[in-house]
C-alpha cells in the first residue's frame, strides 16, 4: 500500500506532462495553420495587383509610348512580385515595386487626359485598393506570426517544440520602409 502513492503521484505528474504536452502542440498548430491563411492572403493581393498592373501599363502606353524604361521597370516589378518565395523574396519585390508604380504615376501626372480617362480612373481606384488590403493582409500576417514565434521562444515550449516539427517564421518586413509608408499617390 505504501509504494500505491509514489506511484500515483508518478502517474499523475505523467498525465499533466500529457496534457500539457498536447495542448501546446494543438495550440502551436493552430498557430502555425493562421500564419499560412495569412500568407496566402497575402499572396492573393499581390496577385491581384499584378493582374492590375498589365492594364494600368496599357492605358498610360496609349498616352506615353515614350516611357518605354519606366514600363520596362513596372513589368520587371511585377514578374518579380509574382517569382517571391517566401516574405523576404516578397518584402524585396514590395520595395522594387513601389518605386516602379510611383515612376508610372508620376509619367501619368503629365498627362491630363489619362486622368481624365475613365478605365485610368478605375484601375487607380482598383490599385489603392488592392494596396489597402495588402497592407492589411500584411499586419494580419505578421501578427500571426509574432503570436507563433512567441509560443515558440516561451519556457519551456521552446525546450520541445523544434522536435515537434515547429519552426518560427519570418515577418514579412520591408527593407526601405519609406518606399511603403503610404499607398502610391494618386491625384485626380
Amino acid at each position: 500500500m505504501e509504494w500505491l502513492i509514489p506511484v500515483l503521484i508518478v502517474v499523475a505528474l505523467i498525465a499533466i506532462a500529457g496534457i500539457y504536452l498536447w495542448a501546446t502542440y494543438n495550440s502551436l498548430v493552430t498557430l502555425k495553420v493562421r500564419v499560412d491563411e495569412a500568407w496566402s492572403d497575402i499572396t492573393v493581393q499581390l496577385k491581384r495587383r499584378a493582374d492590375l498592373i498589365p492594364n494600368l501599363i496599357e492605358a498610360v502606353k496609349g498616352y506615353a509610348a515614350h516611357e518605354k524604361s519606366v514600363f520596362e521597370n513596372v513589368t520587371r516589378a511585377r514578374a518579380e512580385t509574382l517569382s517571391a518565395q517566401g516574405p523576404v523574396d516578397a518584402a524585396a519585390a514590395e520595395n522594387h515595386m513601389q518605386t516602379a508604380l510611383k515612376s508610372i504615376f508620376a509619367v501619368a501626372e503629365a498627362y491630363p487626359q489619362l486622368q481624365a480617362s475613365q478605365n485610368y480612373l478605375q484601375l487607380q481606384g482598383e490599385l489603392v485598393d488592392t494596396e489597402d488590403k495588402i497592407q492589411a493582409s500584411r499586419r494580419f500576417y505578421n501578427g500571426g506570426v509574432r503570436e507563433l514565434n512567441t509560443k515558440m521562444q516561451t519556457f519551456p515550449n521552446h525546450l520541445f517544440a523544434k522536435q515537434l516539427g515547429f519552426s518560427q517564421r519570418e515577418f514579412f518586413e520591408v527593407t526601405d520602409s519609406a518606399a511603403i509608408a503610404e499607398p502610391p499617390r494618386v491625384q485626380f
